[in-house]
This record gives structure tokens, C-alpha cells and sequence, in this order.
């Protein structure tokens, strides 16, 4: 019991820091790249795919799940054959984009300030 007490303690403390919950949804190598490809088009599995060179189907499907179950990406199946599945953002996935572009606007910021000191 005081294993499942001190996770729950330690899960609180996380989520007192707004940066640190939002990191916890959308951080990592790949979630921020699978939004920022979602921003603007519903997109396909192997769309997906082929825009994110050298993520491999295991850890595509790893990431939509938890961005899905998240709430900030809606997955839609269609039931026709081969079937279709489409992934975009959910309305409040949709809320993350102006982060996304801040974060792009930092990062060329970033690259220029890093080619004109070499």
C-alpha cells in the first residue's frame, strides 16, 4: 500500500507544474512532430508515416494511442475495405498548435543564432 500511495504522491507533485503536464502529454521525440504534421490535415496511417522518416510502425501506433487516449488526437475508422483510418486533432488538440508554432518560431530563432556563431 505505501508503494501505490508514494506513486500517487509522486503523480500529484508532476502534475502542480503546468510545463511538466504538458510535457507529459506531448513531449518526447515523436508527439510533437505527429502534431505538428496534424495541425493543419487529417492524415492517414501511412501519410503519417512517410512525413515522420525513421519512426517505425510500433512506436507510430505507441504515440497515437497515448495522444488519442490523451484526448488530443481523434482516430476515425471507416468500415469499408482495405478500411480506413484517418487521425486528426480533437478540438482541444487543436489548442496546442499556437505552442507548436511558438515552439517552431524559437527553434529557427534557435538555428540562426547557432549559424551565425560558427
Amino acid at each position: 500500500m505505501a508503494t501505490y500511495n508514494k506513486t500517487v504522491n509522486e503523480n500529484e507533485q508532476r502534475c502542480c507544474c503546468p510545463v511538466e503536464a504538458t510535457l507529459s502529454v506531448i513531449g518526447g521525440k515523436w508527439k510533437p512532430l505527429i502534431l505538428w504534421h496534424l495541425k493543419e490535415n487529417t492524415m492517414r496511417y501511412n501519410s503519417l508515416q512517410q512525413v515522420l522518416p525513421g519512426i517505425s510502425p510500433r512506436m507510430l501506433t505507441k504515440q497515437l494511442r497515448e495522444l488519442e487516449n490523451d484526448g488530443i488526437v481523434n482516430r476515425e475508422m471507416y468500415p469499408e475495405i482495405p478500411p480506413r483510418v484517418e487521425y486528426s486533432l480533437t478540438d482541444f488538440g487543436r489548442t496546442i498548435i499556437p505552442v507548436l508554432e511558438a515552439l517552431a518560431q524559437w527553434g529557427i530563432k534557435y538555428t540562426d543564432q547557432k549559424g551565425s556563431s560558427k
